[in-house]
């Protein structure tokens, strides 16, 4: 049974979803979609660019479109994500990719559902746009893992998609600890663990800018399965919070 929270008087009021929200945007040389990326945060949102080692004048690119810029050097789409989530100073903190396959506005009714206290945890299910969009080894591997999720954990969702909300405290309390591939998946994990409940919305999927560093190739995508199976593997831990307070 998932956990009933109610809203933080902290929180950004569910009908003004405009306030206090920070999104994480891991980045790595993604100069050419930046500006579609962030011209689509929502107005009194802050973007913060992980640049994660870039060699193609991201962060630069980033930091002139009005972002705040975070350095992380380890390289890893993890570290990169919990270096955002540490810089975070916001109640509410998002995910976004960074390169142009997720529109952030479309993040405005996941906040409103976590600051209405109807959700710990929103997820955007992928539904792809048009050809290319989400290639067959990226999808068969997302299948696959979701597969495994719902074995391990209950939920029966269907993506496990970086386009995400949840409370900031919440999240540093579930103590996440993958640097790599596995962080999303952990992150689900670990809120289902402490009780949290986790809702799914479909989300349009587009064509992306550039290469994927991840589920570019086959052996990206089973790369990154593998580090999802070895975060399935792991036992509960019990120390993480429950909605948006501590056990």
């Amino acid at each position: 049974m998932r956990a009933v929270t109610s809203p933080s008087p902290h929180s950004p009021d569910p009908d003004d979803a405009a306030a206090g929200v920070d999104v994480v945007l891991p980045c790595l040389d993604e100069a050419d979609a930046l500006p579609w990326v962030l011209r689509r945060i929502p107005p009194g949102w802050r973007a913060l660019v992980v640049d994660n080692g870039s060699t193609d004048g991201s962060a630069d690119v980033a930091a002139a479109l009005g972002a705040t810029v975070v350095r992380e050097p380890r390289r890893g789409f993890g570290a990169a994500c919990h270096a955002g989530l540490a810089a975070a100073t916001a109640d509410v903190v998002c995910f976004c990719d960074c390169d142009a396959s997720l529109d952030p506005s479309l993040l405005v009714p996941f906040v409103r559902e976590v600051c209405a206290g109807r959700a710990d945890l929103v997820l955007g299910r992928r539904r792809p746009q048009g050809p290319g969009a989400w290639p067959a080894h990226a999808r068969a591997g997302n299948l696959a893992l979701s597969r495994m999720l719902r074995s391990r954990t209950g939920l029966r969702l269907r993506d496990l998609g970086p386009l995400r909300a949840a409370r900031r405290e919440a999240l540093l309390g579930l103590a996440l600890t993958d640097r790599r591939s596995g962080y999303p998946l952990q992150m689900v994990v670990r809120a289902a663990d402490a009780g949290w409940r986790v809702a799914e919305h479909d989300v349009p999927y587009l064509p992306r800018t550039g290469a994927s560093k991840v589920t570019g190739t086959w052996r990206g995508t089973w790369q990154a399965v593998h580090d999802m199976r070895r975060v399935l593997a792991e036992p509960p831990v019990h120390h993480a919070v429950e909605g948006g307070r501590s056990r």
